[in-house]
């Protein structure tokens, strides 16, 4: 029976080189998903701002594993062909991260005082124009603390990734002690991969929050 060793560690480095590609993947195109989520949540048009709350509830009130289920399973049931792995992880954290950032850049738009909404309406700017000049400078130094918190989620959750057939850096970690046996060394190795990940993350973003000063405002 083969024993842990240096080639199964340079597998767990691969595994989690995808395992930051596909959280890359999913907080790109969940930003962009999610930062239209978020201006359509505070427009002037209530039915923009209801379907985008029925978007948010929506995504947030299921399950990322029934997320991943239902595009990878539900669209070649539906006849369509099957996606690859990685594109069917990536759409579904895509997803999943665009209905949580969409919420969380929503609220620190709102948390902007509302005078100064106002004031930028005196200055007789059109709303575009107030939203880039005057809103958005103030409300992403409110949402860089969240947003880089968040992203430490997308990271994690990418272990869900697995159900579709990706192999992410803790599936790589199953594959490693089907062989070995040694689930203890394994899984040892693959949570010091997660830290050496996440760790730098929790802490930048403890950084921002404290050099921002956003939890005392």
């Amino acid at each position: 029976m083969p024993t842990f060793g240096l080639g199964h560690l340079w597998f767990l480095v691969v595994a989690a080189g995808w395992t930051l590609a596909l959280s890359a993947i999913a907080f790109l195109g969940g930003g962009l998903i999610g930062f239209g989520i978020a201006l359509a949540r505070i427009s002037d048009r209530r039915w923009l701002r209801a379907a985008a709350t029925a978007y948010v509830q929506v995504v947030q009130g299921t399950p990322l594993l029934i997320l991943l289920f239902m595009i990878y399973f539900g669209l070649a049931i539906a006849g369509f062909d099957q996606l690859p792995a990685l594109i069917a992880a990536g759409a579904g954290l895509t997803v999943y991260a665009s209905g949580f950032l969409g919420e969380i850049w929503r609220g620190c738009l709102e948390s902007v005082p509302r005078t100064q909404w106002e004031a930028a309406e005196c200055l007789a700017l059109t709303r575009w124009q107030r939203l880039t000049r005057v809103i958005l400078p103030q409300a992403m130094r409110i949402a860089t603390a969240p947003t880089v918190g968040f992203l430490v989620q997308i990271v994690k959750n990418t272990s869900l990734a697995s159900v579709v057939g990706f192999v992410e850096l803790s599936q790589a970690g199953k594959l490693i002690n089907n062989s070995t046996f040694q689930p203890f060394t394994v899984f040892i190795v693959v949570a010091a991969f997660y830290f050496i990940i996440c760790y730098p993350l929790s802490a930048w973003s403890r950084g921002l929050e404290r050099r921002l000063n956003v939890g005392r405002r």
